[in-house]
C-alpha cells in the first residue's frame, strides 16, 4: 500500500471520528445513545453488511461496511466519554491481538500452510482465555450470539477440548434420540419437557453441517432461500387457478407444493 493511499486513509478515518464525536454534542437523538441502545444495532449492521456481500454490490458494500465501521465507533466514542477507554486504545489492542496472532508473520514461528496458522491461531487464543480467568473450553462463547451459531460455536470449542461425536451418523442418532424423547414428553402431555428435547434435538443438529465440511448458518440460509422460493411458486400456481392458500384443503397445498418442486427443478 503506498503512502498516499495510507495518508488518505488516515485523513478520512479521523474525519468520521470527528463526526461522530460531533454529533454526541450537537444532535439531540445522538446525545441520548447509549453504548448498550447501539450495541443491540451492532448484529444488524453486520447482516446488511454479509447481505451486500454475498450480492457481490460494489456499492452496497461500500455503503453496509462504512454503516457498520460508523456503528462500532459510536459504541467506542461513548465509552470514550464514559472513560471506560480511549478510542486509541481500541485500535492498539486490536492491532496487538493481530500481531500476537500471527507469529508467522511477526515472530519466529512457522507455519507453511493455512491449516498450520489456524492451529498456532487457536493455541494462542486458548492461552489468552486461561490468562483472563477462563475455567472451561466453552467460556467467551458469547451467549448473545444467535442461537444457531452458538450452537455450532460451542460444538467446535467441545471438540478441540476433545470431546466430540464420531461423525455425522453419530450426530443423526443424537438427533433421532432427542427427537424419540420430544414424543415421549408429548404422549405425557409435558410441554415444557418437549420443549426441552426440541431444543436438544436443535443443538445436536446445529453440529452436522461442520461434519461434512458445511456452515450450519450457510445451510439453514439457502434452505430458507429455497423455502421462500418454492412458497412463491406455490402462491403464484394457486392465483392462477383462482385459489388462496388459506381456503384450501392440505392434500391441494401439498399437490402445489409438489408441482412448484417440479417446475423449479425443470426451470
Amino acid at each position: 500500500m503506498s503512502d498516499d493511499t495510507s495518508r488518505a486513509g488516515g485523513e478520512e478515518f479521523a474525519r468520521l471520528l470527528t463526526v461522530l464525536r460531533e454529533l454526541r454534542q450537537r444532535c439531540p437523538w445522538d446525545r441520548e445513545q447509549t453504548i448498550a441502545r447501539l450495541g443491540k444495532h451492532l448484529v444488524e449492521e453486520a447482516y446488511e453488511a454479509l447481505d451486500a456481500i454475498e450480492r457481490d454490490d460494489g456499492q452496497a458494500i461500500i455503503d453496509e461496511l462504512g454503516d457498520l465501521i460508523a456503528q462500532v465507533l459510536a459504541v467506542a466514542v461513548i465509552a470514550e466519554e464514559r472513560q471506560r477507554f480511549r478510542v486509541a486504545e481500541l485500535f492498539q489492542w486490536a492491532a496487538d491481538k493481530l500481531v500476537r496472532r500471527h507469529p508467522h508473520v511477526y515472530g519466529d514461528t512457522a507455519a507453511a500452510t493455512s491449516a498450520e496458522v489456524v492451529e498456532n491461531w487457536n493455541r494462542i487464543k486458548q492461552a489468552e482465555r486461561a490468562k483472563a480467568g477462563a475455567t472451561s473450553a466453552l467460556d467467551g462463547v458469547a451467549r448473545a450470539m444467535p442461537s444457531l451459531v452458538r450452537a455450532e460455536k460451542l460444538g467446535s470449542r467441545a471438540r478441540q477440548a476433545g470431546m466430540d461425536w464420531h461423525d455425522i451418523h453419530d450426530v443423526l442418532a443424537k438427533v433421532r434420540e432427542e427427537m424419540d424423547e420430544v414424543e415421549g414428553a408429548l404422549a405425557n402431555n409435558d410441554i415444557d419437557a418437549a420443549a426441552g428435547e426440541l431444543g436438544d434435538m436443535l443443538l445436536a443438529l446445529a453440529n452436522a453441517p461442520r461434519f461434512i465440511e458445511h456452515n450450519a448458518e450457510e445451510t439453514l440460509r439457502r434452505a430458507c432461500d429455497k423455502f421462500t422460493e418454492r412458497f412463491a411458486a406455490v402462491e403464484r400456481l394457486a392465483a392462477g387457478r383462482g385459489r388462496e392458500l388459506k381456503q384450501m384443503r392440505p392434500d391441494e397445498i401439498d399437490a402445489l407444493w409438489n408441482e412448484a418442486k417440479r417446475d423449479l427443478r425443470g426451470n
